[in-house]
């Protein structure tokens, strides 16, 4: 098999913006100290501003580091998925089925909602304090024979959970994309098979200012006869990932094209509202099947999760679709349409662009029963701001901005004033989530809803909040 990306391996470095100076490693003896390490490293997921090139995101370099430490990518078989929106959620869909039909699966996502341990896992088991602290001592001396051109913290992280699951000896890693696909840290893999879920506008300043040009990217995880598989897409994105998928030599099809596909939303006395799915192939015929999470966007990650599931059979897995059908059914999907408090109800949901916003806007009138939604927001500059705040208004009744826990942030003012300009609709800012929650306790009554979205930064803070202090109403 071949893997169009490793090429790259004897392009000569770029000459490195490091000061050339050996960064002295503590002692790993603990988990705090392992965190520290990782944490010391630049970290593209808090910087500020961010250059998107061979520089920065160099496959090059993380080739250098895999093979510090055994290459365990090499050891890996494994599902590959990239997208804008839904990639979390159908790599745990995909996840449950695998397990139900008695493989062992390794599942590393990001972001992390409470606990960094969360992105790495073992057949639902997060990486282990003890196995995180032993696998950073393992790498730390490699990063440090790097300094010259030293990895990122999101390259390390990436050794480390390939590392976890060839020590778990895993059946199927199931693996999501960070930041686009052609450059990111997990695109040195030779997968089974790749999944594309919805593609729509955002990290702009990275990956491009249209959707044509972020397919592009996405779709550079395509490989040389590696099966491909994604959702249906605008006319525009369509046609790149079908000339990439070309030039590649990466069979691709599309769930509702050349996969028959449909969803319905319906209600019924055990699951209330809900959406089933069906998608037959001429190897698979899963017909009417609940979907595990809320909203019409999470019908369609279905689609795509069992279709990779059925690419798996013709690359001769064996799946036991009754079982794999009862372990669709446990998928569990934190901060993502996720009810966090009674008395009032405070619903959380990560939705970071404006076609998440607008999921999320439109299975909230589906399937939670309300009478005025009250949202906090807040969101990163490097996200399509105006695009966000336009759908926002479609179904806040009351808006209240305020910060996420990240450098990135945007400035509530500046939110209200945006929001404002697009709109004209009244709101208010909170200089942090808890004087958010303040204001918004004020504003709601009985049958009213808060939901707290725009960053899963601040799902995250609002979830960790309410664990620690669940009177925080």
């Amino acid at each position: 098999m071949v893997n169009t990306v490793t090429t790259k391996r004897s392009r000569s470095r770029a000459p490195s913006t490091s000061t050339g100076k050996v960064k002295k490693i503590k002692a790993i003896g603990t988990y705090k100290s392992a965190l520290d390490f990782l944490f010391s490293n630049t970290n593209y997921e808090s910087a500020k501003r961010l250059r998107y090139n061979e520089d920065t995101f160099s496959l090059e370099r993380m080739y250098r580091l895999l093979k510090g430490v055994g290459n365990p990518h090499e050891k890996l078989t494994s599902v590959h998925i990239a997208g804008t929106k839904g990639k979390g959620s159908t790599c745990a869909m995909l996840s449950e089925m695998l397990m139900a039909s008695g493989y062992k699966v390794g599942l590393y996502t990001s972001p992390h909602v409470l606990d960094l341990r969360e992105r790495i896992c073992v057949n639902r088991q997060k990486i282990s304090e003890a196995a995180m602290t032993r696998l950073v001592r393992k790498i730390a001396p490699v990063v440090k024979k790097m300094a010259d051109d030293p990895p990122t913290f999101f390259e390390i992280l990436t050794a480390i959970a390939f590392m976890h699951m060839v020590i778990s000896k895993v059946d199927m890693a199931v693996i999501e994309t960070g930041l686009g696909g052609r450059l990111d840290s997990t695109n040195v893999l030779n997968p089974e098979v790749v999944g594309i879920t919805s593609i729509s506008i955002d990290h702009q300043r990275q990956l491009g200012d249209t959707v044509g040009k972020i397919a592009k990217e996405k779709a550079g995880i395509f490989k040389s006869g590696v099966p491909a598989v994604s959702v249906l897409q605008d006319i525009e994105t369509m046609k790149v990932l079908k000339s990439e998928a070309n030039r590649t030599g990466s069979p691709l099809r599309f769930t509702g094209k050349e996969i028959d596909f449909s969803y319905r939303f319906e209600s019924s006395r055990d699951l209330g509202p809900h959406t089933r799915v069906c998608l037959t192939t001429s190897t698979s015929r899963y017909e009417h099947l609940p979907v595990p999470a809320l909203g019409e966007h999470q019908a369609i990650n279905c689609g795509l999760a069992l279709s990779l599931l059925d690419l798996l059979k013709g690359q001769g897995f064996k799946i036991n679709d009754e079982k794999a059908i009862s372990g669709l059914a446990n998928t569990n999907l934190p901060g993502r349409m996720e009810i966090i408090h009674e008395n009032p109800r405070v619903l959380v949901d990560g939705a970071h662009n404006a076609a998440s916003i607008r999921a999320f806007i439109q299975a909230t009138g589906q399937h939670i029963p309300y009478d005025s939604m009250v949202v906090i927001f807040g969101c990163c500059e490097d996200k399509d701001v105006n695009g966000m705040l336009s759908q926002l208004q479609y179904g806040a009744d009351k808006a209240i901005f305020t910060r996420v826990n990240s450098p990135r942030s945007v400035y509530p003012e500046d939110l209200v004033h945006k929001y404002g300009d697009i709109c004209g609709k009244m709101c208010q800012s909170a200089p942090n989530l808890r004087e958010a929650l303040k204001i918004a306790r004020t504003a709601v009554t009985t049958g009213d809803l808060i939901c707290i979205t725009g960053s899963f930064y601040l799902v995250g803070e609002a979830k960790e909040l309410f664990l620690k202090e669940p009177s925080s109403l």
